[in-house]
């Protein structure tokens, strides 16, 4: 059977947030035609552009900052290396000129307010998430392409091969949850040592060590970063941020001067249940705030849901002795190849799925991942993943104004305390005696998917964004 081949760096991209279907694809799509430009050598040729938005990226683009994206795009800063704190001025530069520098080299007249279209009412049969570049030469001759942004990062261009992806051939090839356990008993591997074989298709394994303790990094800094931001964050909804203030009250006078220290001082607090609770709450809370004011993140699988993952990766480092480089890899491992099992099955697009496509897979990631951690058998790992899942279906993504702020913020905490549930119920359980497997709730969840009420895919046109009485117009 044909497989397609998911690396765990697919899964877990290093990014700027606020979303990953909304701002690092649409970023993406805009480089990626840039240099489709440039390889045909008509770069240099561009005379007008033109940026046209479809689906849910027009009906919550400016919330989820889709033009700023497409903007930094195109201009050739990329999203894993950028300077955030030098997003803002840039795009200012932009429309207070009327002019954009395409690559960093060819300037053009260009007006955001005009050039970047928000077609609202129309959509492109493929995906919600679709959006066009049309530019004009120097010789009044025309192109275009489109691109779709299908969820965590991925972009496809219209017409692309589908399979492209697939031609690298793993050692254990794996679509479902039934294919990965087939490929433990085989082999008498764990999950995270079969991922860890098909990784090397990619690439040497020190690498693959190096590039999942760089995820690891960004992840802490975030973790660490947005418990110590103050302020409002940006968009109009002047939701203000929460995680410093917990952190502050959970640190109390303690003194620490960086990240090592901090986290001698939580663990100094004990490991009472209502404090652990607090602060895989706050861990949760500062990832998704930083994400909200176009922070630094790790799509995990997506920027809406990149508090989850992170939030029980540093319970279990704090609380449960996973402080290693190589159990913090394992734990990674694991996630992604569970979060690959849904986007094949399924989708990790809210605009195709609802956020059961985001906080649900990402708190089947860290659900398994967690109790693979903790010693769990691959079955129990498995049961894990499932039982996160099962209690998400349904659940409808409705932004409120378009932003990933309410109720996004605040599930990605629910997210990861439902994750360390579930993991604690498969650990005390039989996997013998589950009626519901893995790849049974992930049919599920793709056939709850194709049934949802459209307005509740990422629209702000139902649910929350249209009964809090706020006085925003849709972003």
């Amino acid at each position: 059977m044909p497989h397609e081949a998911i690396s765990v760096f697919d899964m877990f991209k290093i990014g700027v947030g606020p979303s990953s279907s909304h701002t690092l694809g649409p970023w993406r799509a805009a480089q990626l035609f840039t240099r489709k430009l440039s390889g045909l050598h008509l770069l240099q040729s561009v005379v007008q552009l033109k940026v046209l938005l479809y689906g849910s990226l027009a009906k919550t683009g400016k919330g989820h900052g889709t033009d700023i994206a497409v903007q930094l795009g195109l201009c050739g800063e990329d999203p894993e290396t950028c300077v955030v704190d030098e997003i803002q001025s840039k795009i200012l530069a932009i429309s207070g000129g009327l002019k954009i520098k395409l690559q960093h080299t060819v300037e053009i007249q260009f007006d955001p307010a005009a050039d970047i279209v928000f077609l609202v009412n129309e959509s492109l049969p493929f995906h919600p998430n679709a959006l066009s570049f049309l530019v004009t030469l120097a010789n009044g001759e025309q192109f275009s392409e489109t691109y779709y942004s299908v969820g965590g990062g991925f972009v496809k261009q219209e017409g692309e091969d589908s399979g492209v992806q697939s031609f690298v051939q793993l050692s254990f090839p794996i679509n479902t949850a039934s294919d990965l356990l087939h490929w433990c008993r085989k082999t008498g591997l764990s999950i995270p040592e079969v991922v860890a074989e098909n990784e090397n298709a990619w690439r040497p394994e020190g690498e693959t060590k190096m590039g999942l303790m760089r995820i690891f990094s960004v992840m802490r800094d975030c973790v660490y970063s947005g418990c110590h931001s103050t302020g409002v964050l940006p968009g109009g909804l002047n939701v203000k941020r929460r995680a410093a203030a917990l952190n502050k009250k959970l640190t109390g006078e303690s003194v620490y001067h960086h990240y090592g220290e901090w986290k001698k001082v939580i663990r100094a607090g004990g490991n009472d249940f209502k404090y652990t609770l607090d602060w895989v709450s706050c861990f949760a809370l500062a990832v998704n705030e930083q994400n909200a004011s176009f922070g630094r993140v790790v799509t995990a699988p997506t920027n809406g849901a990149a508090g989850v993952i992170p939030a029980v990766l540093m319970y279990y480092i704090i609380f449960c002795d996973g402080d290693s480089d190589d159990r913090i890899s394992a734990f990674l491992l694991t996630a992604s190849e569970i979060g690959s099992i849904f986007k094949k099955g399924a989708t990790i697009s809210a605009a195709m799925g609802g956020c059961q496509a985001e906080i649900g897979v990402s708190s089947a990631m860290a659900a398994g991942a967690l109790t693979e951690a903790m010693g769990g058998t691959q079955r129990q790992v498995l049961m894990a993943a499932e039982i996160a899942m099962e209690h998400h279906l349904g659940l409808t993504c409705d932004p409120i104004a378009g932003l990933v702020q309410v109720p996004c913020i605040e599930r990605n905490t629910m997210g990861a305390i439902k994750a360390i549930t579930a993991s604690q119920l498969a650990l005390q359980s039989t996997p013998d005696f589950a009626k519901v497997s893995l790849d049974a709730v992930v049919k599920t969840m793709w056939d709850t998917a194709i049934d949802m009420n459209h307005k509740y895919k990422e629209t702000s046109e139902g649910g929350l964004a249209v009964n809090i009485p706020l006085g925003l117009k849709e972003c």
